[in-house]
């Protein structure tokens, strides 16, 4: 036996329509457009403010202070006045910020220094921590 529910278009079943295209809506309206046409958008690109690095000396008992802040002024672009500064609160502190740097700059700058360093056989350490 068939109800009323079962039969399609009734009020308790939805008619089923066949899938339509995207251009069928413009088509009917006889809007313009065609093969042709397109929407073109601008997307403006949002760039991302890089990772900064502390580049930090460690104070030992055996590199001269004279050493230090002359890495400081060949490596730091620091002149006496605060290479001095900084070669002192390394004494007293224990540890000193040289520069804070993208990743890569400061990976490079801890490089150098440790490679000076031990060239030169001082135990002097050069280490770098985000910011």
């Amino acid at each position: 036996m068939t109800t009323a529910t079962d039969i399609p278009g009734s009020p308790s079943q939805p008619a089923r329509t066949a899938p339509r295209a995207a251009d069928d809506d413009r088509k009917r309206n006889k809007e313009p457009g065609g093969p042709g046409t397109a929407v073109i958008t601008k997307t403006k690109t949002q760039t991302k403010k890089p990772n900064l690095y502390r580049v930090l000396l460690l104070n030992d008992d055996y590199t001269p202070m004279e050493f230090v802040v002359h890495v400081l002024e060949r490596f730091f672009n620091k002149d006496r006045e605060s290479a001095t500064r900084i070669m002192l609160h390394v004494h007293h502190h224990g540890i000193g910020e040289c520069g804070v740097y993208t990743y890569e700059v400061a990976e490079t700058k801890v490089t150098q220094v440790m490679d000076f360093a031990r060239k030169h056989q001082h135990p002097l350490q050069c280490v770098m921590e985000k910011k």
